[in-house]
């Protein structure tokens, strides 16, 4: 074991775990460092599986193919739902909005009641009516919530200068050892997951589409129009030996410097109070993807490009991701190993392995559908 990779360590420890038909099955993200081949036939697997399962996963795709009920942990205490993954979601927030509804209207109407009693329990003519009234205020019920321990960022990207026609042109680009001949248009309204089983291929490809690197051969044609943020794999060159507090960091990339303005921002991220003033160097890897994803929704781009933006990301952050690329009204490169993101928001897929090999409008469950039938 001890001189297998992590990709490999992983189906062995799957193979153990399914050996002999056990009746109860536990397992702590599964999908871990497998590959997307090896993550659908697992799906399959415990899909036909017919005793009970216990999953922990933040794989959503996964947890909607498989489960049957879902148990939230959260307010001190468990309650199940049933239903997969998205319908726990929508029904929990659903809930939420409900009960805070409730709340909203009951102390209104206790309001009321507190000025009626206030202002006519000493009137013999209305005492009836006032003793009446502290009655229904005593059945008035407005619940008490506990803070809930999910917090979800807030994500949104607008964008104010509308795309022209012309929008993106890439055209017999060539990097040696990373692809050759590559050539794509990208139209209006086109979200498009690029797909490699090499990363390093698509983030070479990123980094010449945003003008970082330089091809052997090629061009790369944006339109006039066409305001691009990018969001690289690797954020170190963004927070490595800076010495400025996160206030201090996002007011390099917005043109209102007020701190208010910029703490606002901030706490859309989940950095309130203390901790918009904490040094960007010493965040955590879901900091600084949070900060990053703050940068670029200052920057009010059309295009937005994304080289794996769900790495170090709680589940509650990758949902409100997907949330916000889901609803961005502008054109997209994204590249994600989260398969639920990518199903849900890109609507062309091109794969690269050497050259391009694959183009379609179509959603990645669709293009996986095709190549693994």
């Amino acid at each position: 074991m001890s001189e297998l990779d992590a990709k490999q360590k992983v189906r062995v420890l799957l193979a153990q775990a399914l050996f002999g038909d056990p009746d109860v099955l536990l397992l702590d993200e599964p999908t871990n460092n497998l590959d997307i081949k090896t993550v659908r036939w697992l799906e399959n697997y415990l899909m036909d599986f017919e005793n009970t399962i216990i999953i922990v996963s933040h794989n959503r795709h996964f947890l909607n193919k498989v489960c049957t009920n879902i148990c939230d942990v959260d307010f001190g205490k468990i309650n199940m739902y049933v239903g997969n993954y998205d319908f726990w979601y929508q029904t929990s927030q659903l809930l939420a909005r409900q009960q805070k509804e409730q709340n909203k209207k009951a102390e209104q109407r206790a309001k009321e009641l507190q000025e009626f009693i206030a202002r006519f329990a000493a009137n013999a003519s209305k005492s009836r009516q006032a003793t009446s009234r502290k009655k229904e205020l005593e059945k008035l019920t407005i619940n008490d919530f506990k803070p809930s321990l999910r917090k979800y960022p807030y994500i949104d990207f607008k964008f104010e200068r509308e795309i022209g026609n012309d929008i993106l042109i890439v055209e017999d680009l060539t990097k040696e050892g990373y692809f050759e001949n590559l050539s794509f248009t990208v139209q209006k309204g086109e979200k498009i997951g690029l797909v490699s089983d090499k990363s390093t291929t698509l983030t070479m490809l990123y980094d010449i589409l945003t003008g970082k690197e330089q091809p052997d051969s090629g061009t790369v044609k944006w339109g006039k129009t066409i305001s691009v943020s990018y969001f690289p794999q690797n954020n170190n060159e963004y927070f490595e030996n800076c010495d400025l507090n996160l206030v201090e960091w996002l007011s390099q990339y917005s043109s209102d410097h007020y701190e208010e303005y910029l703490r606002g921002w901030l706490g859309r991220m989940l950095f309130s109070g203390e901790e918009a003033l904490k040094k960007a160097k010493v965040l955590s890897g879901g900091e600084k993807v949070r900060c990053m994803l703050a940068k670029m929704m200052l920057e009010g781009s059309n295009f937005l490009v994304f080289d794996e933006p769900t790495n170090h990301l709680d589940l509650e952050s990758i949902t409100a991701l997907n949330n916000g690329l889901s609803s961005y009204r502008g054109c997209m490169l994204l590249t994600s190993h989260d398969q639920e993101l990518m199903n849900t928001v890109a609507n062309r897929i091109i794969v690269i392995d050497n050259k391009k090999v694959y183009d379609r409008q179509v959603t990645y469950d669709e293009y996986l559908d095709e190549v693994h039938q």
